[in-house]
């Protein structure tokens, strides 16, 4: 009779095995980094029901994380300026591999997979160049350093993968920073932030802010099923900008959505995270400085809703809405299927990664 073992071993000779899935980490629906009382930072992997399927140790204060597209492996990233991210398996609840930036370098927080899950494309900051770049790990060797590209800017922050294409789309925030100051930034006078697509390392497109928005530092971007980015600025001049959300299709102008003086002067300058709707038709933004969420609608780039939301930063589609993570430890759901779920023991950090 032929034993267990040496069955399961003549299905790994076969290739038959299969594949652990998002399903063996629980199914959780979405991802975000998490601050504990005692000090300690977290990766949490959150279910449709709002409760936890995981919650697993991180080195240190996570910012966001990229999620592989087929097995259920998270990389989380250091808040800037950290130089570390962690290979997460959340079905086996082990880290297996550490990225550390290469000397000279720091992460910026974000990360983007490749469409079949091979590489992943880190924003870093070259800081004695003051040059923005895009790291590329081989996910399938242990994810070792396989080389770099140019961001198309400075202080590239958040990277996203053009729907079902290796087109990135880079928010470079325009800022220069370096690792001796802290978060300090020290060009703000002729900062020039940008939006560049990049297709097989090389930027084939780019689209700027009109010159007086140049103090609009683009940080955080969401993108939709048709290819339209959403984006929200942090805003860098001493007086309010006009400006803190916009919109565009590569090969077009930025269009930037209209909010009334009071809802924008609410922002104190600052959008956390954006994400589109789970229609596709509103795409929202988060102030965790002005305690709120606002949406606005696609078609016409108008605010149509804002909501007060302490400490509201994560957002991400969900069934009929949005669900907002704050830092008092709430996930909250907006629209059809409105509810919410405290977690007392977890703040939650900036951003939700939708699985």
């Amino acid at each position: 009779m032929t034993s267990r073992r040496g069955f399961l071993a003549g299905l790994v000779g076969t290739g038959l095995v299969p594949r652990a899935t998002w399903a063996d980490a629980g199914a959780p629906r979405w991802l975000s980094a998490a601050g504990m009382p005692d000090g300690g930072f977290v990766l949490c992997g959150i279910g449709d029901d709002l409760e936890l399927r995981f919650r697993l140790p991180l080195p240190g204060r996570g910012h966001a994380a990229a999620a592989h597209p087929a097995r259920p492996e998270a990389v989380a990233f250091a808040r800037r300026p950290g130089t570390f991210a962690v290979v997460i398996d959340c079905a086996a609840g082990r880290q297996t591999a550490e990225l550390s930036a290469p000397e000279g370098r720091h992460f910026y927080g974000h990360g983007a997979f490749s469409l079949d899950g091979r590489w992943l494309y880190t924003t870093e900051n070259d800081y004695a160049s003051a040059r923005g770049v895009i790291g590329v790990w081989d996910a399938e060797r242990g994810y070792a350093r396989a080389g770099e590209f140019d961001s198309g800017g400075t202080g590239p922050h958040e990277v996203r993968r053009m729907p079902g294409r290796d087109t990135l789309v880079v928010a470079n925030g325009g800022i220069e920073t370096h690792p001796d100051t802290g978060r300090t930034e020290l060009n703000i006078p002729w900062m020039q932030p940008n939006l560049s697509y990049i297709d097989e390392g090389r930027v084939t497109d780019s689209a700027a802010l009109p010159p007086e928005m140049h103090k609009g530092s683009i940080r955080h971007l969401a993108v939709s099923h048709d290819g339209t980015v959403a984006f929200g600025l942090q805003w860098q001049g001493d007086e309010d900008g006009p400006a803190l959300v916009g919109l565009h299709r590569r090969g077009d102008v930025m269009r930037l959505c209209d909010t009334p003086e009071d809802a924008l002067l609410a922002m104190r300058g600052y959008v956390g995270s954006v994400a589109f709707g789970a229609g596709q038709r509103d795409v929202a933004i988060t102030s965790p400085r002005g305690g709120l969420v606002q949406v606005y609608s696609v078609e016409t780039a108008r605010l149509q809703q804002s909501e007060q939301v302490q400490d509201a930063c994560g957002v991400a589609p969900c069934t009929g809405g949005l669900l907002i993570a704050s830092g008092t430890g709430a996930l909250r759901r907006m629209g059809r299927h409105a509810g919410a779920r405290n977690h007392s023991g977890l703040m939650w950090d900036n951003h939700l990664v939708a699985l």
